[in-house]
């Protein structure tokens, strides 16, 4: 019974603070931000489709898999609001379509280096494939070491009753380049540790070590599969060359 009195005084409570009017526009609100999460989930689900035809292709054309793995994880609300009121930006539906590009992530884990610039390159060669941005931490690490090949890109997704495009940031990274960053996350943010300078010179050591060994396996991967490859191995190759490329294409045709 007293349960039941305290239930019907915050119940009473609230109405009377909260009018049905606000409550109304929660509610549409709320269904907005689930709809456009889902719309994200679908975006991403086409991408990791794409990568899976593309790791089927390569494995039968080159008798070996060059994906070791792909995961997908979409950031959550708390985490989307945080990033638009740090950038002065309204929590809004639009306003997180124009001023976030990594709501949805995937991330695909290679065997060696070229098989990221191989694979990043064979999806944005396709036709509804839109490349938006492209940060190549292989090539320029991070201060800290961290190294992988990040890029934004619009692709369509098909509805009932309507297209749209989405924004998804692909990662991909090398096995060496996923171990580091993995462990790095770990020691750095653990909780109640204060990481000195020495750590961070360590890690950045780890990182270092890290590179050498994916260039050692990536020599020996071109000796053994040289034949096979799709690209020229070049160090100014950069991905936003093969979108230009793409689109000079398409202009000819």
């Amino acid at each position: 019974m007293y349960e039941n009195i305290n239930d019907n005084f915050i119940k009473n409570s609230v109405s009377d603070i909260i009018s049905k009017e606000t409550l109304e526009e929660i509610k549409n609100r709320t269904k907005e931000y689930t709809a456009l999460m889902s719309y994200y989930k679908c975006a991403m689900m086409e991408i990791e489709t794409k990568f899976n035809v593309l790791k089927e292709q390569f494995s039968l054309e080159h008798d070996r898999n060059p994906i070791c793995s792909v995961t997908s994880r979409l950031k959550s609300l708390i985490s989307i609001k945080d990033k638009l009121d740090r950038r002065g930006h309204d929590f809004t539906v639009e306003s997180i379509e124009q001023n976030i590009n990594d709501v949805a992530g995937v991330r695909v884990i290679c065997s060696f280096k070229q098989d990221v610039y191989n694979l990043a390159a064979a999806l944005i060669k396709q036709d509804d494939v839109v490349l938006i941005e492209e940060k190549d931490y292989i090539k320029h690490p991070k201060e800290n070491g961290y190294r992988s090949l990040h890029i934004i890109v619009e692709i369509p997704i098909f509805l009932s009753h309507e297209k749209r495009k989405m924004k998804v940031e692909i990662q991909l990274r090398t096995i060496a380049m996923d171990f580091w960053a993995s462990l790095e996350h770990q020691l750095r943010y653990k909780k109640e540790t204060v990481f000195t300078d020495e750590m961070t010179a360590e890690l950045l050591e780890c990182a270092n070590i890290s590179a050498m060994l994916d260039v050692k396996m990536d020599h020996l991967r071109h000796n053994v599969f040289s034949p096979f490859l799709s690209l020229p191995e070049d160090e100014d190759y950069t991905i936003t060359e093969v979108d230009s490329q793409k689109e000079q294409n398409r202009n000819v045709e």
